[in-house]
């Protein structure tokens, strides 16, 4: 078999480098595409794994975070453009396609296969029959913190209230986390927004005192609890009563009084 002549072979690195070339753009595309992807749903989970005043916050974050990527990137284009029309950056140009066609020439080999990430990468086969494999581990149950109930919030806010109080400080009293008390406040319809807390500062929390939700309201039965636990309180010398609210049957105050 006689070699290739010297237009063969260019009629035949030329079509390679075509090949290439649909091959690598293709390969490119695929690679923007999942980094958009993987930071579009990053950002999501971000912005969903808050509430309130803080998912707002997070929200106008991202958008200005958006805008400001948007007017880099078209001030940078605007400045490439007029390097390039102007002519200053041709060897660089020259450079770049040179880069381009041996880049492409190499993946217009027949078996040439894109390099895959190494989280994409598929898992190795396992051995028919199961032999070798190891057993698997039993499923280890995690108990989730406790969800508290209404019952549970009122009478945190009523020992912890000043008159409002944050996430963390009755998710400390109720004995749970903070994330379950958000839980239980979304499940009952609660506002959680920035509250002020005496000595605290402001954070994440609901509010009580004459803002208070209805449903965080204490009840009659809720109130004996709180009596029976008062020692817990910072201020153990204190008791209340309860009034009702003569405009709002369904709101009753906590009236502090010394022994």
């Amino acid at each position: 078999m006689s070699a290739p002549t010297t237009v063969e072979w260019l009629r035949a690195a030329v079509t390679r480098i075509g090949v290439g070339s649909g091959r690598l753009s293709a390969h490119l595309g695929r690679r923007t595409f999942a980094f958009a992807h993987r930071r579009s749903v990053a950002a999501k989970g971000w912005v969903e794994a808050s509430s309130g005043f803080d998912k707002g916050f997070r929200l106008a974050l991202l958008a200005g975070a958006v805008l400001l990527v948007r007017k880099v990137a078209t001030a940078i284009g605007k400045w490439a453009y007029h390097r390039i029309e102007s002519g200053a950056w041709g060897p660089l140009l020259f450079l770049a396609a040179g880069v381009w066609i041996v880049a492409a020439y190499r993946c217009g080999r027949p078996d040439w296969k894109p390099k895959q990430r190494q989280a994409e990468a598929a898992p190795e086969a396992e051995p028919e029959g199961g032999e070798g494999l190891a057993e698997e581990a039993p499923a280890v149950s995690v108990e989730k913190p406790l969800l508290p109930g209404l019952s549970d919030l009122r009478i945190a806010l009523a020992r912890v209230g000043t008159p409002h109080a944050h996430l963390a400080v009755l998710a400390a009293d109720i004995g749970t986390t903070a994330e379950r008390v958000r839980e239980a406040l979304e499940k009952w319809q609660i506002p959680v927004e920035a509250v002020r807390m005496q000595g605290r500062g402001t954070s994440t929390g609901v509010k009580g005192g004459d803002a208070i939700h209805p449903a965080l309201a204490l009840r009659p039965e809720d109130a004996a609890v709180v009596a029976a636990g008062q020692t817990s309180n910072s201020s153990s010398n204190n008791a209340f009563d309860t009034v009702d609210d003569e405009g709002n049957p369904a709101r009753a105050h906590v009236v502090w009084r010394d022994q």
